[in-house]
């Protein structure tokens, strides 16, 4: 009698969980899973399926589908598998840098199958930095040192043989090592100081070829806060893309995240308006002059806060020091950075979106955490409604961008807290019409992880280079 009555209500329990597509059974296995973890500065690198992001502090981290993460290791200590006994295989290392700590690492794979790891470390509170490289048969160490091949912050003769001038010598940290269409590979690198400089490599030691000094300069100077240099190409486009952070990284520094483009590797970079990047610098005589430089480079993301009408909300602080990820097989794109929370500190995670290329070939990023949607098609009727709209602008700033309310009716237009005109000119692609500025981009449905449903959303950028995103 048991055993028959288990098997009627387990026959019952499968017809209502195929059959029913809003029970609590179907509504449970649509609601993605995340895990988090922390590694300040990813770097991101693929193998073998699996991703894997590096940062600061030799943290690191691993995800099979860039939702679920699992952490690998968090601090700069003997015992971390990484680097094991790492005081001493990067003694003079820290010798040089005058500190206990590594910044920001970066790991690529190089034709003999071994995997390089970019590793600095600076003082802090100067441009005293040295860069290296580790090396490793597997991508989760232990990686070997092979040695510093740059320094920055000395007294006296620079790696360029001129006497070192904080104003326009590089700090030697934030490595990003890229393959170029023709398969040369660089190294993109600097932080505040000096700016953002190029170095072309040598893809069979994975060490700087001679004679380049710091290399060339891409843009920044005067102690500007331009940091995290990450370079990726597009095919499509043909542009090489120069992703960049503005501001300091704690959760009053304003951190944002920006793009340029180039059709060459090593530059000239412009941004929307098609300013040269080589211009963009601090003031002489500043340090950390951010009106200089924060009307420059397209501006993706800052600081933001979605509200809803119970007052939660999801929303990032100082978001940044990204990298970048495009897909061959799948054809997405990924954006990848650490971020801080509203109301939470300092206490920072990684965070993944998707990116998608506008009609004018340059990215928008969506405004929801990556949880496996895909661009679809959409109808007008998914799409009219009310939004919450968040307006990053161009400024650098510890405020926290609020949402504003419009509609997106019917007729095309758009009323409410702002006004004018909306279309969808294919099968997902966005063209807005606001304040006599035009913006395009992507119509996306996304999970919403406040709300706990799926959600229609946009994703536009205008020709100044200012990013919206509308959630309904």
């Amino acid at each position: 009698m048991f055993n028959r009555l288990f098997h009627v209500c387990f026959l019952a329990a499968l017809i209502m969980a195929f059959t029913l597509p809003n029970s609590a059974y179907a509504k449970k296995t649509e609601t993605p899973v995340f895990t988090e973890v922390s590694v300040h500065d990813p770097s991101v690198i693929e193998t073998n399926g699996t991703f894997y992001v590096f940062g600061s502090h030799l943290a690191s981290a691993k995800t099979n589908n860039l939702m679920q993460w699992q952490q690998l290791t968090t601090s700069v200590s003997n015992n971390n598998p990484l680097i094991p006994n790492v005081y001493e295989e990067l003694k003079e290392t820290f010798e040089w840098a005058q500190s206990d700590t590594l910044w920001a690492a970066d790991v690529t794979q190089l034709a003999d199958g071994k995997y390089y790891m970019y590793y600095n470390a600076c003082r802090g509170d100067s441009p005293r930095s040295a860069m290296g490289v580790a090396v490793a048969d597997h991508i989760e160490g232990p990686y070997k040192n092979k040695g510093i091949f740059l320094k920055s912050g000395m007294e006296g003769t620079s790696d360029d043989g001129t006497p070192y001038d904080a104003t326009k010598h590089p700090n030697a940290v934030d490595p990003h090592t890229f393959f170029d269409k023709d398969g040369k590979l660089w190294m993109v690198y600097g932080s505040y100081s000096g700016g953002i400089f190029i170095l072309e490599m040598n893809p069979k030691t994975g060490f700087p070829l001679p004679g380049q000094g710091y290399g060339k300069k891409l843009l920044g100077g005067n102690h500007s806060r331009i940091e995290g240099p990450y370079v990726l190409y597009n095919p499509e486009t043909k542009y090489y893309y120069l992703y960049l952070s503005y501001g300091g990284l704690d959760a009053t520094g304003g951190y944002n995240i920006r793009v340029v483009r180039s059709k060459k590797p090593d530059g000239p970079y412009y941004d929307a308006e098609g300013n040269p990047m080589i211009d963009v610098r601090g003031k002489e005589g500043t340090v950390f002059d951010d009106r200089s430089i924060e009307p420059y480079g397209v501006k993706l993301m800052g600081s933001y806060s979605f509200e809803t009408e119970n007052e939660k909300g999801t929303g990032y602080v100082s978001p940044g020091h990204n990298s970048a990820y495009d897909d061959e097989k799948t054809g997405r794109s990924y954006l990848l950075f650490h971020t801080r929370f509203p109301g939470r500190g300092e206490e920072h995670q990684v965070r993944v979106h998707q990116m998608f290329m506008n009609k004018d070939g340059w990215p928008v990023v969506a405004p929801y955490r990556y949880a496996g949607e895909t661009l679809k098609d959409v109808n007008q009727k998914d799409i009219t409604g009310t939004y919450k709209l968040i307006q990053h602008g161009k400024d650098i700033s510890a405020d926290i961008k609020k949402t504003i309310n419009v509609q997106l009716n019917k007729n095309r237009t758009i009323s409410g807290e702002m006004t004018g005109t909306w279309k969808k000119t294919g099968k997902n692609t966005a063209e807005l019409m606001l304040a006599g500025k035009k913006y395009n981009g992507v119509f996306l449905r996304q999970w919403d992880s406040v709300r706990e449903k799926k959600v229609m959303t946009f994703s536009v950028l205008n020709g100044s280079g200012e990013a919206f995103w509308g959630t309904k």
